[in-house]
């Protein structure tokens, strides 16, 4: 597989969706493990499975379906991923921005990105939805930046800001559809590491105090293409398991599946809220 992506291979995936479906949607959604079923209620859906789309990476992981689903959903056109792949399957990071570099050559401009994630910070509990400021990238401080490589100018600047990721306004707007909707609403930072091992307790410590409330092994990549591209992106995390702090506890991917049937309802609520809303 070829680590670095150019836009010839893009605009071919991009040609292939569009003989598939008849829709132009604006807004994406990327559900995560446990999170899937929201794609079920799009209306008069097309399914386009990742494995017709050239170049697109396969998830292998359970809870991960794997096929996009393009229709109406609260009266917006939407694309839904449903499922992903991840750094630790095997792909070039590069690699795991080839969606949403797709999705921004398809006309979309909005991103909505959820994760089943690890509580860090104390005051979580399985079964919450925490909003995503902030993140922290270790792997891209690392050098493992879906960035690196060639700059594909058509999209955005060699040196993109990162400052506002995640959009103020959208944020905004689902705070207020959590209130309206009772339904309580975390605002925190997410940490995304390679994995696929679960972390240490003095790894979850180390987090802490550098400021992280959640934990997982996904998104941040996505949002950085994203942003790269100019998308508005607002983020979700579905807690799926208290902090391990003191290694009194293990944590499994069955765990994270059953927390995400809590959490579906939730966020299947606020994702409502926040479309019909936009």
């Amino acid at each position: 597989m070829e680590e670095f992506i150019t836009i010839n291979q893009i605009d071919k995936a991009v040609e292939v969706i569009k003989n598939k479906t008849k829709y132009q949607p604006k807004v994406g959604l990327i559900l995560g493990s446990g999170l899937g079923d929201l794609a079920e209620s799009v209306n008069l859906a097309d399914f386009i499975d990742y494995k017709d789309i050239p170049g697109w990476p396969v998830s292998t992981i359970e809870g991960h379906k794997g096929r996009l689903v393009i229709g109406d959903l609260e009266g917006k056109t939407v694309l839904i991923m449903q499922g992903r792949a991840h750094y630790y399957e095997g792909y070039p990071i590069t690699q795991i921005g080839f969606p949403i570099r797709v999705m921004r050559r398809l006309g979309i401009e909005t991103l909505i990105v959820t994760n089943a994630a690890g509580a860090i910070n104390p005051d979580y509990k399985p079964g919450d939805v925490m909003i995503i400021t902030d993140h922290l990238s270790l792997m891209a401080m690392g050098g493992e930046n879906p960035l690196r490589g060639p700059n594909l100018d058509e999209f955005g600047p060699r040196f993109p800001d990162m400052s506002r990721c995640y959009d103020p306004t959208l944020i905004k707007l689902t705070k207020e559809i959590g209130d309206k909707k009772k339904i309580v609403i975390h605002n925190g930072v997410y940490v995304c590491l390679a994995g696929p091992s679960f972390e240490t307790p003095a790894d979850l410590r180390f987090l802490k105090i550098i400021g992280a409330d959640a934990v997982g092994m996904s998104t941040v990549p996505e949002v950085i293409v994203a942003a790269h591209s100019g998308m508005k992106v607002l983020g979700f995390s579905g807690i799926s398991n208290k902090a391990n702090l003191d290694g009194s506890t293990v944590t499994t991917h069955q765990e994270v599946l059953q927390a995400g049937k809590e959490i579906v309802p939730k966020l299947e609520a606020i994702i409502r809220g926040v479309l019909a809303a936009m």
